[in-house]
């Protein structure tokens, strides 16, 4: 059973849907992302005030639970698949799932199978890169796992799971758009026993979507360029597709067979207790790496520890001002279990590559007060 609500958001009647939110704080029908965004706080209201500026994008799913049955009870504000915000990091999601799924069909290799991508010297496994992937969104790993499945046979598996999206690049490499990917060795004892073929993907076309051109400039090493940045070539991954990728992973029984993820047990366990993973249980020790490093909703404003009754299984993206986060999360203590995706940008002087941007003001504490009164 789904129950669907979505607020017409216009910047002409926003003052009157402002005055709406509050009004109807009282009503218990009411739509829970709008009782968040009719509060008082300034963490939130920062961002109200000025909503036209910061591009926000909300999904929450209420996860209901009766007898053996399970339900979703979905609301959204602003959300909209032709208006483009770039994904940043959690494009990894999906290729970490797709990655698990091609390598359990290959009898010679598996998720602990040692590799390299031809050129690298760096020897891991899939297991190794998928760690690092959530507890600190570390990009080589996300390459390699790019490199092993290819652009078209990503965009191509996405599409047969009815997923909304276009991965076209790899991330922070002068190469990001090379169509032709390298060919990884698999190891055992340092003997290959498998490798891939490079292939050459087809040509990145253009996205078709609203504002794919933004701001008013952009940093080239040191220079400006005084012209709209475009994004058209870039990755394109909306928040319906994010939590659709959430619910399909978590929740497969739900969707016919031929929409679900076909991992092993095995896999499929070891990939969601990953997505709760914290920087220290992955090796990273640093004071960089504090526990609420890579969990934006709910504790992204905090470097304090995480409570143990949160259980928070979820990616994040952050690049160019953008701030995502997409997850399932648990409140042991008050029973509640849903799904929140989120997106924001933060880019006051809308100039892209400054590393200008107002994270720590403004988007960390946003999505974390965000995620903190909807899972209240």
């Amino acid at each position: 059973m789904l129950y669907l609500l979505k607020p017409i958001i216009t910047m002409r009647f926003f003052t009157l849907i402002t005055l709406f939110f509050f009004l109807s704080c009282n009503n218990e029908n009411v739509n829970p992302i709008e009782r968040v965004l009719s509060s008082n706080n300034p963490k939130i209201k920062t961002v109200v005030d000025a909503i036209e500026n910061h591009e926000v994008q909300i999904l929450f799913t209420e996860v209901k639970r009766k007898d053996d049955s399970i339900y979703f009870e979905d609301h959204s504000f602003q959300v909209d698949d032709n208006t483009y915000f770039y994904p940043a990091s959690t494009v990894k999601f999906p290729i970490v799932i797709l990655a698990l799924e091609k390598i359990s069909t290959n009898n010679l290799i598996d998720r602990n199978t040692i590799f390299n991508v031809e050129d690298d010297s760096t020897k891991t496994t899939v297991s190794k890169a998928i760690k690092k992937i959530f507890a600190v969104s570390d990009n080589a790993a996300y390459n390699r796992l790019f490199e092993y499945l290819g652009k078209d046979y990503i965009n191509k598996k996405l599409q047969e799971k009815g997923v909304n999206a276009r991965i076209s690049h790899r991330l922070s490499v002068d190469n990001s758009a090379d169509l032709k990917t390298k060919p990884l060795n698999f190891y055992n004892q340092n003997q290959v026993i498998f490798k891939t073929d490079s292939v050459i993907n087809q040509s990145i076309k253009s996205l078709n979507l609203n504002k794919t051109t933004k701001g008013k400039g952009y940093m080239v090493n040191d220079s400006l360029d005084s012209n709209p940045m475009d994004f058209s070539l870039k990755n394109y991954l909306p928040v319906t597709a994010l939590h659709q990728i959430m619910k399909q992973l978590m929740f497969p029984e739900l969707y016919p067979q031929n929409k679900q993820f076909h991992l092993t047990l095995s896999d499929r366990k070891f990939l969601i207790n990953t997505m709760k993973i914290l920087p220290h249980e992955a090796g990273y020790t640093s004071d960089d790496y504090y526990e609420s490093y890579v969990k934006f909703l709910v504790f992204g404003d905090s470097k304090k520890p995480i409570p143990k009754h949160i259980k928070i299984y979820n990616k994040v993206g952050n690049a160019y001002g953008y701030l995502t986060d997409c997850a399932y999360i648990i409140n042991e203590k008050t029973k509640k279990e849903c799904i929140i995706t989120a997106t924001i940008h933060v880019n006051k002087n809308q100039i892209f590559n400054d590393n200008v941007y107002e994270y720590d003001t403004v988007g960390f504490p946003f999505l974390a007060e965000l995620g903190r009164q909807l899972i209240e």
